[in-house]
């Protein structure tokens, strides 16, 4: 039988709204949502020895290794069996893009491209419910209830390396390392660019192309 799974990654900087991007993505498409940093992240919070080795790079603003984000890629993709799945965040380095695309070949990369300026000013407000990954932004995207996530009514933080100083230092990594990855995908046609200020002017253009690539893979396979 043909494969009918479609496989996407969603790219951009941090507090670019890849957050909120993939969890419309996951209630329209019904994706597999796989986000190796949300993953670490609820390790740091449970002190698990995974947790603690990504900490000591996060609260640096730096990108955590690529073992241990490969560790996490591997299993979820495992775990996601025959369904289509989005990798968020991930690859980061050509040295896992050029690995996911030898062992599960990707059909699109949506780049995510938002402002700098509007970047810093977003994280001065973004709350996130750890759990699940939920992101809340005051003023855009704010939870119904304060600081209180729409869906189970428990507290939402703030992610320490969240702060202004350390975003910058985040960004600067980010686009050195994301140039050689996108060069990477162009190859293969599979870039393409989301350009916005706002979720809400970039989300109705990333559901119209979704919308059209999944139709266009998934006839092919059949």
């Amino acid at each position: 039988m043909t494969s009918k799974i479609f496989r996407t990654v969603i790219l951009g900087a941090p507090a670019s709204g890849k957050g909120t991007i993939a969890n419309r993505i996951v209630e329209k498409f019904g994706f597999v949502h796989i986000s190796p940093g949300d993953i670490l992240r609820l390790n740091v919070s449970n002190g698990t020895a995974l947790g603690k080795k990504a900490k000591t790079y996060m609260d640096e603003g730096k990108l955590v290794p690529d073992e241990l984000i490969i560790k996490c890629v591997s299993g979820r993709i495992i775990e996601a069996g025959n369904r289509s799945w989005m990798l968020d965040g991930f690859p980061r380095t050509v040295a896992q893009a050029e690995r996911l695309q030898a062992t599960e070949p990707v059909d699109a990369v949506l780049n995510l491209d938002v402002p700098t300026d509007v970047i810093i000013e977003r994280v001065k407000g973004r709350w996130i419910h750890l759990p699940s990954g939920r992101v809340y932004n005051e003023g855009f995207n704010s939870p119904k209830v304060p600081f209180k996530d729409d869906v189970t009514g428990e507290d939402l933080v703030q992610r320490p390396d969240d702060k202004p100083e350390i975003v910058r230092k985040r960004l600067e990594v980010y686009h050195e390392a994301m140039k050689p990855v996108l060069e990477f995908y162009e190859k293969y046609n599979l870039v393409t660019k989301f350009a916005g200020r706002k979720t809400a002017e970039i989300w109705p253009e990333v559901e119209k192309f979704l919308l059209k690539k999944t139709e266009e893979v998934v006839a092919k396979r059949q």
